[in-house]
């Protein structure tokens, strides 16, 4: 591969550096010069996001601004003049699903030979990703990261017009760029970032290579918008970080995520939730605001990762298990109802046996209402990456396969304590298989499939829960 002139191309050690000034917080209006406005007039473009909310709710910015070009949504990859992958970089798998759906595409340009191909998000603010793919993939017509999403009707005029295969991927601690068009996926729930970027390091993960440093938007640019969606009808919303506990700190804001939570929710919305919560800064005054206000909703997702202190210190998790299990009791004190859900790595390089019972151990004393549970996955560049790891992959599988038994044993017992209970509904949509069947979520985020008299997409009902099964429950609504 040869660099070629205009290239940005990611460098992994640019990317570590934090220093003590705070990022720029950017309010522009976004308009387009007259040269962009049809940019994609009679065109489709076809958008494939994976991975976490954050690249979701990046996904409905990019869709924003295709849409604002003049592009029209297609879900099918044979329509499309503009196929753009939106990517994900936390495991390998997800990678090669990626690296194997580029080679999968290239197909279509026998049928369409004018097909533009992009990728972005957070594999491509990995240097050995961009190298692979600028020497296997060379279909690809551009790649851009997690800073510059905002340049992409620039970025794109240079492909299209100017016939230009383009590569701009920022490494650096970023800014806040506010005033973003978006295209809402849903429309009654919505995702709100909060903060961009990580600061904590795991030893393991990528994430502060991709997406930068800590740094939060304005409090009143976030209530902004919050209320905006009220007005247009939400009645739920998640706030979203990388690590939400930290939100504030680089303004010097006093009170941080507790204080944005509690005027979040003296706006009125009917529900609050918020993803992810770090163990190590989770602090009380957070745990009184969830439990003073009911539509803060009782649901946690707090990753503990392992459930051995000795390998909690070489992740760089800066909490011991001692400690994790304090904060759970804690919160469980004052917030009975709540549900927790969590992440779990197992084979962690040199994890042994014991440890791994210790993991076990952890389950047992939680009973989580679910687990994300994941063999280690070595992240390029990461510390954890060149560790010597002697624990065979056959036995992390057995590893894995006897937590997940645990896990759903749980999972379907804190279930079992909602027969015949009646809960509170958000509906998210019908069933194809039956139109009398709708389905959302309660206020604990269990999914409910209930046999429905009146409700609507968006209504709050409530429902009697009748069967309850391992990842979900059976009702039926009921009437006040």
């Amino acid at each position: 591969m040869k660099k070629q002139p205009g290239w940005a191309l990611p460098d992994l050690k640019a990317a570590q550096v934090r220093t003590n000034r705070q990022s720029p917080i950017r309010h522009e209006v976004f308009t387009l010069p007259e040269q962009l406005r049809r940019l994609g007039a009679g065109k489709k473009y076809y958008l494939r996001t994976y991975g976490c909310q954050a690249n979701e709710r990046d996904g409905e910015t990019l869709a924003g601004m295709l849409e604002l070009l003049g592009f029209a949504p297609t879900q099918e990859t044979a329509d499309a003049d503009l196929i753009l992958l939106n990517t994900c970089a936390v495991r390998k798998n997800a990678e090669d699903k990626v690296l194997g759906e580029l080679g999968s595409l290239k197909r279509l340009r026998k049928t369409n030979p004018d097909v533009l191909f992009a990728l972005c998000g957070c594999m491509a603010q990995e240097e050995a990703i961009v190298t692979t793919i600028l020497e296997k993939f060379s279909h690809i017509n551009l790649i851009f990261g997690t800073h510059n999403i905002h340049h992409l009707p620039d970025l794109l005029y240079r492909v299209m017009v100017d016939h230009k295969q383009v590569v701009e991927v920022y490494s650096q601690e970023g800014e806040v760029v506010e005033e973003l068009p978006v295209k809402r996926f849903a429309s009654h729930k919505a995702w709100v970032n909060i903060m961009y970027g990580c600061d904590k390091f795991c030893t393991y993960c990528i994430v502060p290579y991709t997406r930068g440093k800590e740094r939060s938007r304005a409090m009143e640019d976030i209530l902004a918008e919050i209320r905006s969606l009220i007005q247009a009808g939400y009645k739920e919303v998640t706030l979203l970080g990388q690590n939400v506990n930290s939100y504030g700190k680089d303004l010097h804001l006093e009170g941080g995520f507790a204080k944005l939570l509690e005027e979040s929710a003296k706006t009125g919305i009917p529900r609050i939730r918020f993803t992810t919560s770090h163990p190590w800064d989770f602090s009380d005054a957070m745990i009184d605001v969830i439990a003073r206000y009911d539509n803060i909703m009782p649901f946690i997702h707090l990753p503990v990762q392992s459930g051995d202190s000795d390998i909690l210190k070489i992740m760089g998790r800066r909490y011991t298990i001692e400690q994790y299990r304090e904060l759970y009791d804690k919160i469980r004190a004052r917030i009975p109802d709540c549900a927790f859900s969590t992440d779990i790595i197992v084979g962690f390089p040199n994890e042994s046996e014991g440890q791994f019972e210790k993991t076990m151990a952890i389950v047992d004393y939680c009973q989580f209402d679910n687990a994300y549970t994941f063999i280690y996955s070595p992240r390029e560049g990461t510390p954890a990456a060149m560790m010597t790891d002697n624990v065979p992959f056959e036995v992390k599988q057995q590893r894995l396969a006897r937590l997940n038994e645990v896990v759903n044993r749980y999972a379907r017992l804190r279930n079992e304590a909602y027969q015949d209970r009646i809960v509170k509904v958000l509906v998210d949509g019908v069933s194809k298989k039956n139109p009398h069947v709708y389905s959302g979520y309660t206020e604990t985020n269990k999914l409910v499939n209930f046999t429905n008299i009146n409700a609507q997409i968006g209504d709050i009902v409530k429902v009697r829960i009748t069967e309850c099964k391992t990842w979900s429950l059976d009702g039926e609504q009921v009437m006040d």
